[in-house]
């Protein structure tokens, strides 16, 4: 069966692109097929997989709002793993789908279309809460949140954990928050892991180990079109999501935890 995983935050600059583009690349050696699916108008993840948006005639844009088959547009990349990509046209996808009735199902009719053509699809959601990511909170069977282990990082999270109730509530029962991935993490200093600390107690998150460091060879991997496991691949960061993606693996492999500290945490607002 398909895992389907959403990373979501909708604060940007905490790495969730790089972590969609990593952790595809790591699951794809340890033998999974690997789909990525572009959500963000920005179409970051499209660029740092070596693909110019500006190249491409047909994108998820058209998938998601005029039904294309999903196989006409998937691209294969060097990375192993496959990508549904995007363009800025994806910026009008909002609009054009914010009237549609089950606007919320559109991603899931996507990865439903596939019919388990892939082991895993990892769903890299804009920084917002618009109609895009409730859309991937309602496909997926969990939701990643990278968090950056600065002071300020975690003031949306509440907020995600909020619109994950409502999908839990109105769309999709099944969604459970797998941790948070924290990022850009600083170990010789005490900052990042009492920021750490804080979220996990304040939201009663899991903390998804290890936590990715923080290092340049990240800023250079999407220059070269490729994920840091191609470009460094012995280096702290690529080994670290190398781990992530082993434990994501074994997590998948549980039995869904009926009430969970990171089911409870989406839910809570079930006891109001």
């Amino acid at each position: 069966m398909t895992t389907t995983l959403a990373i979501a935050n909708q604060k940007g600059g905490v790495a969730k692109t790089t972590t969609v583009a990593s952790l595809g690349a790591a699951l794809a050696e340890l033998g999974h097929s690997v789909l990525l699916v572009d959500l963000d108008p920005q179409a970051c993840l499209t660029f740092s997989l070596g693909i110019d948006p500006e190249d491409l005639e047909v994108s998820v844009h058209q998938v998601l709002t005029r039904g294309t088959d999903p196989t006409e547009v998937i691209l294969t990349t060097e990375d192993g793993v496959d990508l549904l990509p995007a363009t800025i046209e994806l910026a009008r996808a909002e609009a054009d789908l914010l009237t549609r009735t089950g606007r919320e199902h559109v991603v899931k009719g996507v990865v439903e279309d596939l019919d388990g053509a892939y082991d895993w699809v990892l769903l890299d959601c804009p920084p917002s809460l618009g109609v895009l990511t409730v859309a991937a909170l309602t496909a997926a069977n969990g939701v990643l949140v990278p968090l950056q282990c600065e002071t300020l990082s975690h003031r949306g999270v509440g907020q995600l954990l909020d619109t994950v109730h409502d999908v839990r509530r109105y769309t999709n029962k099944r969604l459970e928050v797998w941790g948070v991935l924290p990022t850009l993490f600083d170990g010789r200093t005490n900052h990042s892991r009492t920021v750490l600390e804080t979220i996990a107690e304040t939201y009663s998150l899991d903390v998804v180990e290890p936590p990715i460091p923080k290092t340049i060879k990240f800023a250079e991997a999407p220059a070269a079109g490729r994920s840091i496991l191609a470009t460094s691949r012995s280096s702290k960061g690529a080994q670290a999501y190398r781990e992530v993606a082993a434990n994501l693996v074994e997590r998948a492999a549980r039995p869904r935890r009926t009430r969970g500290k990171a089911a409870a945490a989406a839910g809570a607002g079930d006891q109001g």
